[in-house]
């Protein structure tokens, strides 16, 4: 009985260590918040260790709070041009997007925007995806796409 008492106590300061090494880890870890050179409340990324999260980007021109025009097809293409900047700014490409969130404000437009979202990665490297339907978006926009990137050396853009 006293052994195993014992045991459950070392097992259990262990589990305690692991994980205060962890948070000590995470905590030596910054967070930094990348500015969407905007006054909209919300940063263009935002990068925890190793992934960048990108906030949702829509088809408007750069610079401007205005969708492109000609419908689905040009506002994908703007969206996902609109995430090729950002990431370039962090010093990434879509090879990086490990993860896809889309919005769509009408679900008949999921066959177009998935034959513009595919010019945008190569073979066999698409993220992982979500998509759902939308009562209402930004702008009045067809479609919003949120993704992760995962910054490591192995996906980065040489510098």
């Amino acid at each position: 009985m006293k052994n195993t008492k014992h045991r459950a106590q070392a097992i259990a300061m262990v589990g305690a260590f692991t994980i205060l090494s962890a948070c000590a880890a995470h905590q030596s870890q910054p967070v930094h918040y990348y500015s969407n050179g905007t006054d909209l409340p919300f940063s263009e990324a935002v990068q925890v260790d190793d992934m960048l999260y990108l906030s949702g980007q829509i088809g408007v021109a750069p610079g401007t709070t205005s969708l492109v025009p000609g419908g689905m097809e040009a506002e994908a293409r703007q969206t996902m041009d609109n995430i090729g900047s950002v990431l370039a700014r962090r010093n990434l490409d879509f090879d990086a997007v490990v993860k896809c969130t889309i919005m769509l404000a009408d679900m008949a437009d999921w066959p177009a925007f998935n034959d513009i979202y595919v010019e945008y990665f190569k073979p066999g490297r698409l993220p992982a995806r979500s998509a759902f339907a939308s009562s209402g978006l930004a702008y009045g926009g067809k479609l919003e796409v949120e993704c992760w990137a995962h910054t490591s050396a192995q996906h980065s853009l040489k510098e």
